[in-house]
């Protein structure tokens, strides 16, 4: 089975062992990010299970986007997410992230 894991505010799908690509570079960025979880769904009949949650960090790194990159700008986030996961077989099928781009890029001072 491939995982695949669909970062839907980049644009950018991982598979394999490539998933782990996006902590890295959240990582660097925001060497002090951690997750605030909201609220927990889990749809049986679906096989899903669907988080709302925050990511919090500081900026005290270089952040990659496809585009270029943000260079440090110490400012805090604190991003509205939801992560949706597919369960097949009782394992990860497949998760996507949809994080408010739009507002980190603006938590940033980016615009």
């Amino acid at each position: 089975m491939t995982v695949i894991f669909w970062d839907v505010s980049a644009g950018t799908k991982y598979y394999g062992e490539d998933i782990g690509k996006t902590v890295d570079v959240y990582a660097a960025a925001f060497p002090d990010m951690h997750r605030e979880l909201y609220e927990l769904y889990v749809l049986d009949d679906q096989n899903t299970v669907v988080v709302e949650l925050s990511l919090n960090g500081t900026h005290k790194g270089p952040l990659q986007f496809s585009s270029g990159v943000i260079e440090p700008t110490g400012k805090k986030i604190e991003v509205p997410c939801c992560d949706v996961f597919k369960i097949e077989n009782g394992r990860i099928k497949s998760f996507h992230c949809y994080s408010a781009g739009t507002i980190l890029l603006g938590q940033l001072g980016i615009f």
